[in-house]
């Protein structure tokens, strides 16, 4: 065995610990759909916060990290740092509307927002859609990385772990619903981190590395440590900053970055006890998620090009591992293996083990909650009673699990996963922002817009399986073109957008607007203000519309910039301090400081 009894006794007594905090949260948490599935809308916002950050700490997480850094080095992570502007976005704008509407699900926004039939079928495609197959690529990411992390960590079957695990977070989920899943993420992310912050310590003190002088003057990563891109190089330049900041984070849907809120974002905020809560809690998850986490993942990744500085070096030296599993995400755990003494590896096992878990329950109570508001309840059993939905909100939880597994044994790599459910999402972001802000949106606006990303990514996926040949990992020749693989990822991204956005601006324009009466009765409701609704309010008694809120977008903007300024200023003043540019690390943290003094400032006018 790879690793100790000292280790398997830190694994077991976590999992131990983890289960018993599971089922005694569980108690009250199936009495109903409400409980099950919303936790009785009275959570605080720290636990809804630590919750929602728990969920994207998934066991991939590390591993994509460290695929992005070996890759394109550190600046690469701008492909996920610039949804920052999207999650600032949702705290100061879209929270409030969300927990206004006082709904179970955001699906069910559809017909509040919308009219007719087509509102129904756009829930009930969506409750399928997501709830279902796109739901179930995202836990196959992290059953991925789950498989790839027992295969090089421990020597036995892989599978059996995986569904060992799986049959600990059912046991829990299952029984108390969100409840149970919120006070387990509480758990599990206090355990993640801690594992999240030993291994750089241990792999950059390794003989082979020699401390923190040796590592920042070593060869392999020089040049990988930036936190801006190459501006002398217009490739990178264009494909890893400015298209993610400029189109990527508003344009593309992606599951907890969802321009405006959305998936297991919303259902935290419609948990929420209060509007002051719901905004609160997506502020905390900011801050956590982008500017606290990354930094340990991404030293372990400049550290693994010391180390294994390309895939054929990692083939060579683990015999004993697939060589399917064997790419650049791969180097995460590689590290973990042969770099952390016995009793560490244990925790920093567990944390990985407590990162899947907490990803995994969420995934599967989130998804459940489509398939049985927005489905089942909806279409097919009507009448069905609160202890019927709970009990099909089991099976479909059950269901999603097992074939997440099925569907994980046929992926690759993390990197790969995440860039095509970017490329699936492309065009269909601006929608979510502007649905509630615009009334002339409609149902089949954000029909066609998902018709349209669906056909023009399997086309673009077409085109690639058949004419676009991999000369290395860097390097791609498409239709006799040689271009850099970053590029073309690029370059199939903003076209997927613009003619995507061409397309569902045609269809809305060309088709009705939802009736009077739904867009009286969702204004009178969410209160969302803004000019784009000039034409329905004027339909309004002033007494009854509320318009006096037209304020409040505006000063949301404001607070989304500050934040965003804020929360960008903390991530490098951290990792200045790291690299020794103590300088940069002061002057950018007191710009944080400012710009978080102005921000709670503003803020508290959004709630006069």
């Amino acid at each position: 065995m790879i690793i100790k009894n000292i280790d398997w006794i830190i694994i077991i007594i976590f999992l131990f610990c983890l289960t018993v905090i599971g089922l005694i949260a569980s108690r009250k948490g199936g009495k109903d759909s409400s409980s099950y599935f919303l936790s009785g809308r009275n959570m605080p916002w720290w636990i809804l916060g630590v919750s929602m950050v728990a969920t994207t700490f998934s066991i991939s997480t590390p591993n994509l990290i460290t695929d992005m850094v070996r890759s394109g080095g550190v600046a690469q992570n701008w492909l996920w740092w610039c949804f920052l502007l999207s999650g600032m976005l949702t705290v100061f704008v879209y929270a409030k509307l969300w927990n206004r509407s006082k709904i179970m699900t955001d699906l069910e926004f559809y017909e509040i927002r919308y009219s007719g039939k087509t509102a129904a079928f756009l829930r009930g495609f969506r409750a399928v859609y997501l709830g279902f197959f796109f739901n179930i690529l995202v836990l196959a990411t992290a059953s991925l990385a789950f498989l790839k992390f027992a295969a090089i960590m421990l020597n036995v079957n892989a599978v059996i772990v995986l569904v060992v695990i799986s049959a600990i977070i059912l046991l829990y989920s299952t029984i108390g619903g969100l409840k149970s899943i919120l006070w387990t993420d509480f758990f599990l992310f206090i355990f993640a981190m801690l594992g999240a912050f030993l291994p750089p310590f241990y792999i950059i003190n390794s003989p082979e590395i020699g401390g923190m002088s040796n590592f920042f003057t070593h060869e392999a990563i020089q040049g990988k440590m930036n936190l801006l891109p190459d501006f002398s190089d217009p490739a990178m330049m264009i494909t890893i900053f400015i298209i993610p900041l400029t189109i990527q984070w508003w344009a593309s849907w992606y599951a907890g970055s969802e321009p405006g809120g959305g998936g297991y974002i919303s259902q935290r905020i419609l948990s929420a006890k209060s509007e002051k809560h719901a905004v609160g809690a997506t502020l905390f998850f900011n801050l956590l998620h982008y500017a606290i986490r990354p930094w340990p993942w991404i030293f372990v990744g400049l550290a693994s090009l010391i180390l294994f500085p390309d895939i054929q070096s990692m083939i060579d030296h683990f015999h004993d591992v697939p060589a399917k599993y064997i790419q650049n995400d791969i180097a995460y755990p590689a590290l973990l293996r042969e770099y952390l003494p016995s009793g560490i590896l244990g925790l920093v096992l567990a944390s990985l083990v407590a990162a899947y878990m907490s990803t995994v329950s969420t995934q599967i109570n989130w998804g459940a909650s489509y398939l049985v508001n927005d489905f089942y309840a909806r279409f097919i059993d009507t009448n069905a009673s609160e202890r019927k939905k709970v009990l099909v909100g089991r099976i479909w939880t059950i269901s999603l699990i097992v074939l997440s597994i099925i569907l994980a044994l046929y992926l690759e790599n993390a990197l790969q996963v995440f860039q095509y459910m970017l490329m699936i999402g492309a065009g269909t972001g601006l929608i979510y922002l502007l649905r509630w802000f615009w009334w002339r949106i409609n149902a089949w606006s954000e029909i066609s817009a998902m018709i349209g990303a669906a056909v023009f990514s399997v086309v673009v996926i077409i085109i690639e399986q058949s004419y676009l040949i991999k000369i290395d990992e860097n390097t791609i020749r498409l239709f006799d073109i040689e271009m850099n693989l970053a590029f073309w990822d690029a370059i199939k991204f903003v076209a997927i957008v613009i003619l995507n956005t061409i397309v569902w601006l045609v269809v809305t324009f060309c088709t009705k607007p939802s009736d009077n009466e739904t867009l009286i009765r969702f204004y009178k409701k969410v209160k969302p203000g803004g000019p784009g609704w000039d034409k329905v309010v004027s339909q309004i008694p002033e007494e009854e519309s509320g318009h006096k809120t037209n304020r409040d977008l505006p000063l949301g903007l404001l607070c989304m910039s500050l934040g965003s300024i804020a929360i960008f200023s903390l991530l490098f003043s951290i990792g200045h301090f790291l690299y020794g540019n103590f300088m940069y690390a002061i002057a950018l943290f007191i710009l944080f400081a400012l710009s978080s003094g102005y921000l709670f400032k503003a803020w508290g006018k959004l709630f006069d």
